[in-house]
């Protein structure tokens, strides 16, 4: 069976906003660091508006990914992927680190996100 974190970050390969919202509570304590920027989010279409319409644009095609489940730290399980990318200025990697907490229905409910940047190959 997959972890939270692992549907949220096959959500995003796929772009699927339904299963993407079904991994996140509806009070979701999201915040994600980007190289120019800091992000906040309390709704599950809040985090959809941030993670797969502004970080991953309709533009950015994902060719490849490699999720990583890493060792919890107390009750924050840890979650890396990496994306290979495709858009308008050619291939990029990035990757993500996210550590997150679920709730008793399975659904992230804290959300902490450090993002590598599109970084170009």
């Amino acid at each position: 069976m997959s972890t939270p974190g692992q549907r949220f970050a096959e959500a995003i390969v796929s772009r699927d906003v339904e299963a993407f919202k079904a991994t996140l509570s509806n009070a979701v304590d999201f915040k994600g660091l980007t190289p120019r920027r800091s992000w906040e989010a309390a709704t599950p279409d809040e985090v959809v508006g941030i993670v797969l319409e502004t970080w991953f644009g309709r533009t950015d095609h994902i060719t490849g990914h490699e999720v990583t489940v890493g060792d919890d730290v107390a009750d924050t399980h840890r979650l890396s992927y990496r994306f290979q990318i495709t858009n308008d200025d050619g291939p990029h990697v990035v990757e993500q680190q996210v550590y997150y907490r679920a709730d008793d229905n399975d659904r992230i409910e804290y959300a902490r996100v450090v993002c590598s940047g599109y970084r170009p190959v």
